[in-house]
């Protein structure tokens, strides 16, 4: 029996392919929901039950009828009801939704799989579809799609190809979409790149043709829901207990402090541990691109940039930002990360009474992070010589910290300097701890943090303010360690 809805089954002989149930997937979503998602479901378990066990694994039609539930789940949730509900509100939903399709359809599923079917389609709902697990597994620090059949997780420091799959490039975009709806935003064809912050802290990036031209991508940032404290980076290996009471006691005495590193290298996460030591009486406000940093103190300021919005209008940049910081009368400023104009105007803030700042930049090397100081002062558009701007620079910084992630994951503080002024035109820098790298064993890179042996100029005043730094500290030769 045939009709204008019918599949046409396959040439006698031939095996059904992808394509067939592709057919079949479509033929699903024109007819009635009720007696043919039954039908499917129990033909996709007898087929499972029947297949030998060395086949090749196919598509399977509960993946359509899935998505034919949520196509109908979110037929029911309009998207400013979307945007209202909580998360709760959006599990309560679809809870309610599929115990009445499942009253109502007689769907031929047990107490187990009704349960994983709900968790499925709020996991859909909530807009992070398949990743739901990846970001449930706190090992993971970074999670990259860069197709339906390419997932990529950094776990451990490092890069693995992941088993989760989307059905196709049209579910990669709208998991893309439901996430930027979740927290207000908007990405598609004349919009197709988006950057935003999860609920949770994580940070989100997400491009769609043509700005990326084979499929949608979508990368992922996560931190932890707890952050490291200094005394967990030295217990792991990332710096040693010298460097951490160092740095400890020149962030309490208002030090400025710049921190340098590539990308993953783990800035923001030694910044947010250096503040630690910074007194709670003290009145700080933060400027970052993506609000991440989770400071205890008590009296903090959380700003953020915003991007413009479709109409080009909207913006705000951090330099905005750090102008008005100034005019809230902060004790401390920490710029999240500085990559334009914004340094001239931070550089002007520390030279003038507002010292005991953080900041992260990225660069190669201490004395990269300075040149790319200079050059983003530049792209403020005020004409300075480079004398006067390497002058700001060396009034302004105390000590450049350079962390690095190793081949083999480790993220290590790989050397403290100190600016001590300029020599010509050349700023002066002397190094006060660094690791020394011996060699490798089993992939792990072996070496010890060592103090050089030279006293920091401000040791000092340091004195002076009754915050002397120990003698010790300067003569730690360190010793060799995995990590």
């Amino acid at each position: 029996m045939t009709g204008p809805d019918s599949v046409p089954p396959p040439p006698e002989g031939r095996p059904p392919s992808e394509a067939d149930d592709e057919l079949g997937a479509r033929a699903l979503f024109r007819r009635s929901a009720s007696g043919d998602v039954r039908s499917r479901l129990s033909e996709s378990r007898v087929r499972s039950e029947s297949a030998p066990a060395t086949a090749p694994r196919r598509r399977t039609d509960d993946s359509s009828v899935k998505g034919e539930l949520l196509a109908r789940l979110l037929d029911e949730i309009s998207d400013d009801d979307f945007g209202r509900l909580s998360d709760e509100d959006v599990a309560r939903h679809v809870r309610e939704f599929v115990a009445r399709v499942l009253r109502d359809e007689e769907l031929p599923l047990n107490a187990s799989e009704q349960e994983r079917l709900a968790e499925e389609l709020t996991e859909e709902a909530l807009g992070v579809g398949p990743l739901a697990p990846l970001l449930a597994d706190p090992a993971i620090t970074d999670i990259l799609v860069n197709g339906p059949d390419q997932v990529y997780v950094e776990r451990f420091g490092r890069l693995e190809r992941s088993r989760i799959r989307f059905r196709d490039a049209e579910h990669v975009e709208r998991v893309i979409q439901r996430i930027a709806a979740r927290v207000g935003r908007r990405i598609d064809q004349a919009n197709p790149m988006v950057d935003l912050r999860l609920p949770d802290g994580s940070r989100v990036n997400a491009t769609l043709p043509p700005a990326s031209i084979d499929y949608p991508t979508l990368s992922i940032r996560r931190f932890g829901r707890s952050r490291l404290r200094r005394e967990d980076l030295v217990r792991l290996g990332s710096l040693s207990e010298a460097m951490s009471e160092f740095l400890g006691t020149a962030v309490s005495a208002r030090r400025n402090v710049l921190i340098s590193g590539g990308t993953g290298a783990g800035k923001s996460t030694l910044l947010a541990a250096l503040a630690e030591a910074i007194s709670p009486d003290e009145r700080i406000l933060t400027i970052e691109d993506t609000a991440e940093l989770l400071l205890d103190q008590p009296h903090v300021v959380r700003m953020e940039t915003r991007p413009p919005n479709v109409e080009g209008e909207g913006r705000i940049s951090a330099r905005d930002l750090l102008v008005n910081a100034l005019r809230m009368r902060p004790t401390r400023i920490i710029v999240g990360e500085v990559r334009g104009g914004e340094a001239l105007d931070m550089l002007q803030a520390m030279n003038t009474g507002h010292d005991g700042g953080l900041s992260t930049v990225h660069a190669n090397s201490p004395r990269d992070a300075i040149s790319r100081l200079e050059t983003m002062v530049l792209m403020a558009g005020v004409d300075l010589p480079s004398r006067a701007i390497r002058e700001q620079i060396v009034a302004a910084i105390d000590l450049v910290v350079h962390v690095e992630r190793s081949e083999d994951g480790r993220r290590r503080v790989s050397s403290i300097s100190e600016l001590t002024g300029l020599e010509g035109t050349t700023p002066l820098m002397q190094e006060i701890f660094r690791f020394e790298r011996h060699g490798t064993r089993d992939g792990a890179v072996i070496g010890a943090y060592v103090a050089t042996g030279i006293l920091p100029r401000f040791a000092e005043e340091l004195q002076r303010r009754g915050k002397p730094l120990p003698a010790r500290l300067f003569q730690d030769r360190g010793r060799p360690r995995d990590g």
